[in-house]
């Protein structure tokens, strides 16, 4: 008998949220503007990254996932601000996978997610650099607010419990099966 996992309930339950009443645009553009300020506070911790972009400046990339999208242009100080309103965009990155439940699996095995590529490939090979080497460290922006032993505690501890749910999901997926290899470029 095969067994269903326990979750896969989510998987419709996010469909009827996607294809629900849409944001309004005041939201969706505050949202963007906070995510494009996440990102720059990353950028700026690693320079190697800010420099790399600065080599892009002016240089638009829209990222698509289902009928969402979101162009970044590339700023001269190597960081990241939202395009112009019809900016044409130098490189189109599109996710391929359409479920978010199959989104956050991949993420939580550390699994990049399927994306077709179109347009300036030297773009697409620098910020393909940046998803490789690039990230948040937490615990150093923890240890600014509440010192550096509760931050080290608190990241060890999110640590251990990241470890755990990567162990869960990857013992969930093995009994599903392998994927199957997709033609795309994985980003």
């Amino acid at each position: 008998m095969a067994t269903q996992s326990p979750f896969s309930f989510l998987d419709g339950l996010f469909e009827r949220v996607l294809a629900g009443p849409q944001p309004p645009e005041w939201l969706v553009h505050e949202l963007q503007h906070r995510m494009v300020l996440f990102l720059n506070h990353v950028l700026m911790q690693e320079r190697e990254a800010m420099e790399r972009l600065e080599r892009q400046r002016g240089r638009v990339a829209r990222v698509q996932w289902r009928i969402y999208s979101m162009a970044l242009q590339v700023t001269p100080a190597g960081l990241l601000d939202l395009a112009p309103q019809g900016a044409m965009p130098d490189l189109r990155l599109e996710v391929s996978e359409t479920s978010p439940l199959s989104l956050a699996k991949g993420a939580l095995r550390g699994d990049k997610p399927t994306i077709r590529i179109e347009g300036d490939v030297q773009l697409a090979a620098d910020i393909n650099w940046l998803v490789d080497h690039v990230r948040w460290d937490v615990e150093e922006d923890l240890a600014r607010v509440i010192g550096d032993a509760p931050a080290r505690t608190l990241a060890s501890v999110a640590g251990r419990a990241a470890g755990a749910l990567r162990g869960f999901v990857g013992g969930r997926m093995a009994g599903e099966g392998a994927a199957p290899a997709s033609e795309h470029m994985r980003l």
